[in-house]
């Protein structure tokens, strides 16, 4: 998930190109426009994985590699097919709460969503319910919310919070202080409940904590969700149940939850049995599919560098059809998410292929448009288990999710960089080009965990994701500016995400532009970017050599 400032980094090729030249004239607006308003048109249908719509998006975006030079990233083909399962929950399931005090019964949607990891279509829970805090086991913090016995998780439904534990003004650097950790995503809560044998999650949602309301949750969780296909021997356990509730719903559920909460905050919580027992029979639709990555390739100008590679990343799956929105449009189009970054991305491999073969970056420019990202990062994730290239060879990932269409700025941001040796690099682009270089201007929302760049992070490869910043140009008016102001709330994963034509394509260019010249820096580096020593990805970079 991700807010509107995010962007994805795009990498550029300032190969043979001066230093601090512009790159604007490699990119072509209209074409950037047209690609957009192509993929968030209605008949590709919200480019949902395993339909007929999304399957026209990734062949749309093959299709237009190919028209510019973009070689096959994957042998022949432009595709690397995942395996998935996907499972559509009744909407008429009903949460049970039992306890001392009698039964108390939950509504889907309105109080909570959930689905299944456990690739079956029907799944029944009656478990104790037990509250963990926030569910986190952290050497690195010295903090442990599983401190007791197996058999207190083991087959139990656990409530937790989302996010990491605060800071204090005794620990400020506690969980990396304002900035959120991976311990504070939803993600690693399923992961660590799965891992300790748990039932199921209930995860507590509020406005404050996950940073968007809980029309995001429920939308998207209304419909499909998909994971990887695994099979028994695979080593990632399985979680029966995910799901979330609004605070009020959770309230509601267990007396005395704010004291609870409170208590969750310091050092020495232990997880506490609520005495109330959980009943959930989940019934979904079930099916099994293939849905593609998208790839490609350009090949760099040095005969022995070319063997290397620049990543850069770009999602093109949306939420697909869902619940219709007040105007009963169901179609949930994403054309700021992520139609936006693969037009830009289209745009950055357009540019390097076009280029003399001489003139490119010396490593080659490996293109990838990850599927199911909404999903939890699906497509990047077994890319990056199943690399078409090996990880040793790649340089650096440059991702974008979203693309500033407001206004050009004076400002942007490169989330992640400050991590590697990337930072450099960054720094450069931004000097050149007389822009402000921004930190993490929203820490607490963990932005870097939300897109494609992260699983290629955990594998050790240096990546950033690209943000415009706010300090734009010409101050924002009208329909720009509603839209700017009020993403998160009225747009960010509704269907109401559509393409308009005040859009403006000199800002898409500027953002994909800082994408060109990074990647371009990159590719011709004679050292690799490597993670610096201490940070919590450096273990996993120096695995890869």
């Amino acid at each position: 998930m991700k807010k509107i400032l995010s962007i994805s980094l795009v990498l550029v090729i300032t190969s043979q190109v001066a230093i601090g030249q512009d790159l604007s004239k490699h990119f072509d607006a209209a074409k950037m426009r047209q690609r957009v308003i192509r993929l968030s048109a209605d008949d590709f249908e919200g480019r949902g994985p395993g339909t007929a719509g999304g399957m026209r998006a990734a062949r749309y975006i093959a299709d237009e590699m190919k028209a510019v030079g973009v070689k096959p990233g994957n042998g022949k083909s432009y595709f690397q097919n995942v395996k998935m399962i996907g499972v559509k929950a009744d909407p008429n399931t009903k949460l049970e709460i039992s306890g001392p005090s009698g039964r108390s019964t939950f509504d889907f949607g309105d109080d909570f969503v959930a689905t299944t990891s456990a690739q079956t279509a029907d799944v029944s829970v009656n478990a104790e319910l037990v509250f963990v805090g926030y569910g986190i086991d952290a050497p690195l913090y010295n903090w442990n919310d599983y401190s007791g016995p197996a058999e207190d998780y083991k087959g139990k439904v656990l409530l937790m919070l989302v996010n990491d534990p605060p800071a204090t003004e005794a620990e400020p650097n506690l969980f990396g202080g304002r900035a959120l950790t991976y311990y504070g995503r939803w993600t690693y809560k399923y992961e660590e409940a799965a891992r300790r044998g748990a039932a199921g999650v209930i995860l507590i949602h509020t406005n404050e904590s996950a940073g968007y309301g809980w029309n995001v949750v429920r939308t998207s969780n209304g419909s499909w969700r998909y994971e990887i296909a695994r099979t028994k021997q695979d080593a990632t356990p399985f979680l029966p149940i995910k799901s979330w509730v609004t605070h009020d719903a959770a309230k509601r559920m267990v007396g005395g939850l704010d004291e609870l909460i409170a208590a969750a905050k310091k050092r020495g919580f232990k997880p506490v049995k609520t005495g109330l027992s959980v009943k959930l029979n989940l019934k979904s639709e079930f099916k099994t599919f293939e849905s593609p990555n998208v790839v490609g390739v350009v090949e760099g100008s040095d005969p022995k560098l070319k063997n290397e590679y620049v990543l850069y990343t770009a999602h093109w799956d949306h939420l697909g059809i869902g619940e219709p929105d007040s105007r009963g449009d169901k179609i949930y189009n994403g054309a700021y998410d992520n139609a936006s970054g693969v037009s830009a991305t289209l745009g950055i491999a357009e540019a390097i292929a076009r280029m003399p073969k001489n003139d490119r970056p010396k490593r080659s420019a490996y293109f990838l448009f990850p599927t199911a990202e909404e999903q939890g990062l699906l497509g990047a994730e077994y890319f990056a288990s199943h690399p078409l290239v090996p990880l040793k060879n790649i340089a650096g990932n440059v991702n974008i999710d979203g693309v500033n269409f407001f206004g050009k700025v004076t400002d942007f941001s490169a989330l992640g960089a400050e991590r590697s040796t990337i930072e450099a690099v960054v720094q450069e682009v931004a000097k050149e080009r007389n822009m402000t270089l921004e930190g993490d201007m929203r820490p607490e929302q963990g932005f870097f965990f939300r897109s494609d760049h992260f699983p290629f992070a955990k594998v050790g490869v240096p990546a950033i994701s690209l943000r415009h910043g706010d300090a734009f140009v010409s101050p924002l008016k009208g329909e720009a500016l509603a839209f700017f102001s009020e993403y998160t709330a009225k747009y960010y994963h509704q269907a109401s995400d559509e393409y308009k034509d005040w859009w403006d394509t000199d800002a898409m260019i500027q953002n994909a532009e800082l994408g060109l010249a990074i990647g371009s820096k990159l590719g011709n580096r004679v050292e690799m970017p490597r993670y610096k020593d201490g940070d919590e990805f450096a273990a996993a970079d120096k695995k890869r050599f």
